[in-house]
């Protein structure tokens, strides 16, 4: 195993879509915030996919819609690989990918750069002690804020259930928009991609029984 990520860590390397930053080229702006259009050659909007593990979800999406551009972000580069791997071997001309800390998106991306966000099955972080780092949490939310445009959306789905009340406590104390949130999404007659694609963990968790819970919502102006 242990051989077979250090093969991957060497093969993204070679990778055009994938991207490293290091420190020093994030810490006053990556080079291409607020110039992702000059890497997919067009305008399109763009989707994040954060926390994105294999980006089941970036990579089902950018296929099915070429008329918008994708980028998953997550820091195991392991995980990241298959779907870097996946879309090259596809072709896909509108995705990337980015190993960093979540937390750097206000480095990455200027206000109004992104249209979408998808939070797909991130940890839970349940100690309270760790609560910044729910990707949920008003602290991450502020910087999702700040690079999302007007016109904005944001998904999760998750099979934890103290992520998704506390998510829904966020939204009521902080006044956030919700459009649509379901702790049974499998049971519900909700339609759209959220149902289309299933991660790696939540195929595990729907073959233990485990319920599926998904809010859609945009921040406050």
């Amino acid at each position: 195993m242990a051989k077979k990520k250090l093969f991957h860590f060497e093969e993204v390397k070679s990778f055009p879509h994938f991207f490293q930053p290091n420190y020093d080229e994030l810490k006053d702006g990556y080079s291409l915030k607020g110039k992702w259009s000059t890497f997919f050659g067009n305008d399109n909007p763009i989707t994040l996919e954060v926390g994105a593990g294999k980006a089941e979800f970036s990579f089902y999406l950018a296929n099915k819609y070429p008329e918008r551009n994708f980028i998953a972000i997550d820091l195991k580069g392991a995980r990241l690989w298959r779907g870097a791997k996946d879309s090259l071997d596809l072709g896909l001309k509108n995705i990337a990918f980015i190993r960093t800390h979540v937390q750097q998106v206000t480095n990455l991306f200027a206000p109004g750069e992104v249209q979408e966000i998808w939070i797909p099955f991130p940890d839970p972080q349940p100690r309270q002690a760790r609560e910044r780092k729910r990707l949920t949490s008003p602290h991450l939310l502020k910087r999702f804020k700040m690079i999302l445009s007007s016109d904005h959306l944001i998904h999760l789905k998750t099979d934890n259930r103290g992520l998704y009340d506390y998510t829904m406590e966020i939204m009521n104390e902080h006044d956030h928009n919700v459009h649509f949130n379901t702790d049974l999404l499998y049971n519900s007659d909700y339609e759209g991609d959220v149902k289309a694609v299933q991660t790696f963990y939540e195929k595990q968790f729907l073959a233990q029984g485990s319920p599926i819970h998904y809010v859609q919502f945009s921040l406050k102006p």
